[in-house]
């Protein structure tokens, strides 16, 4: 495990929020034994002015500087960091000019730039190593500039090509093939980056597994009651709607419940009017647990499409930590959980899946899931992230 470093992450992400991340998670771990810098995504213009009118929950008072832009974090796992606002920056996603684009991200990335070596030379953190999480727009223009001894990216998920356009693919190609070694999650993300970068290796996403352990259901409910299938997460573009509705219809005897923010309103106007469906808004992630355990099912019902190929989705392992079944469509390559998991490639088979899963749960089978998942703890996943930043550091 890598120590004694100071150690920034420039992050596409907020520190704070409902979900588990998997960048604070491993930041959380690597900063028992290093000084780390977590850069909040960084706010726009649009988002400050959204926040001030309520619509939106950002640090409003640290974007505008009127609270200080450095805190320090204290974790879950008994670590502290330090964390960084940034001033706001134009938003220019939606720009198709492509010289006004041009020097707009030139502008954003100056304001970026310069609070981050402000807040180093600060915290006296010189020649850092830069961990780059799931931001190559602004890694691609950043690369060199901290007078860094290591650049490595931190890459989750494929270019995000929805929001971005073909900028998102020419940034990732660009920064990857620049940086010392590129990080991923999952098998299909190392094929497909593996000829951009020889340095690359594979961290998949793990699981804060005592805090979900700690509520594992310790029997099967029993057959005459009535049963309970649900999903935890973000209820957006991935929710595949019609795959749920399908199975929801043919099991009226059992209850759907779904939690999370509302990101997606089609997949509330469709399922909602069903009287075994329920919405719930988005939990503290220290409930989620607790809402896992009560059900009989917990689903993943992703859209199978090429943009989802890229997920190694974090609930997997949090359902299995609490021994619940999983059922998920097989949106993606999942060889590791072929054990424990029921993947479905249609309506008519995921709807059959849950079915199975309830009949044939039993308590050898949640004490399987149980042991499978406390693999991919994620002091783990810490462990093996260190190890890499380790060994590209002796390689340099």
């Amino acid at each position: 495990m890598i120590k004694n470093e100071n150690i920034v992450c420039i992050s596409n992400t907020t520190w704070e929020g409902f979900y588990t991340k998997s960048t604070v998670q491993i930041m959380s771990l690597i900063a028992k034994n290093n000084t780390i810098l977590f850069v909040e995504y960084p706010f726009t213009i649009k988002d400050l002015i959204f926040g001030l009118f309520g619509k939106n929950n950002v640090p409003v008072y640290r974007i505008l500087g009127i609270k200080k832009r450095i805190l320090v974090k204290s974790t879950s796992f008994s670590s502290t960091l330090f964390n960084l606002v940034v001033p706001p920056v134009f938003s220019i996603e939606f720009i198709k000019i492509e010289c006004i684009h041009r020097f707009l991200l030139k502008l954003n990335v100056r304001i970026y730039q310069m609070c981050v070596k402000k807040t180093l030379t600060k915290l006296n953190m010189k020649n850092p190593i830069i961990i780059n999480a799931y931001n190559a727009i602004y890694g691609d223009h950043l690369f060199g500039k901290f007078q860094e001894k290591l650049h490595v990216f931190y890459c989750y998920d494929g270019p995000d090509v929805k929001r971005y356009g073909q900028r998102a693919l020419l940034a990732d190609e660009n920064f990857s093939k620049k940086v010392d070694g590129v990080i991923v999650t999952s098998d299909f993300l190392h094929n497909q980056k593996k000829e951009q970068n020889h340095n690359i290796s594979i961290v998949k996403n793990g699981v804060d597994f005592k805090t979900f352990n700690s509520m594992a259901k310790t029997e099967v409910k029993q057959a005459n009651k009535r049963k309970k299938i649900g999903y935890v997460g973000s209820l957006d573009h991935r929710f595949d709607i019609e795959i749920v509705e399908y199975a929801i219809q043919n099991m009226p005897e059992n209850d759907f419940e779904f939690v999370g923010e509302l990101m997606n309103k089609t997949i509330e106007n469709r399922l909602a009017k069903y009287s075994n469906v329920k919405f719930k808004l988005p939990v503290k992630s220290n409930e989620v647990p607790g809402i896992m355990r009560n059900y009989d099912v917990g689903l993943i019902p992703y859209t199978i499409t090429d943009y989802n190929k890229n997920i190694y989705p974090l609930k997997i392992n949090e359902y299995l930590s609490v021994g619940v079944p999983v059922v998920l469509t097989t949106f993606a390559e999942l060889p590791d959980f072929k054990e424990v998991v029921t993947f479905a490639s249609n309506k008519e088979l995921f709807y059959t899946a849950i079915k199975d899963e309830i009949e044939h749960d039993n308590i050898t089978m949640i004490k399987k899931r149980i042991e499978f998942a406390k693999m991919n703890s994620w002091e783990n996943r810490a462990n093996q992230f260190g190890n890499i930043l380790e060994n590209l550091l002796s390689g340099k």
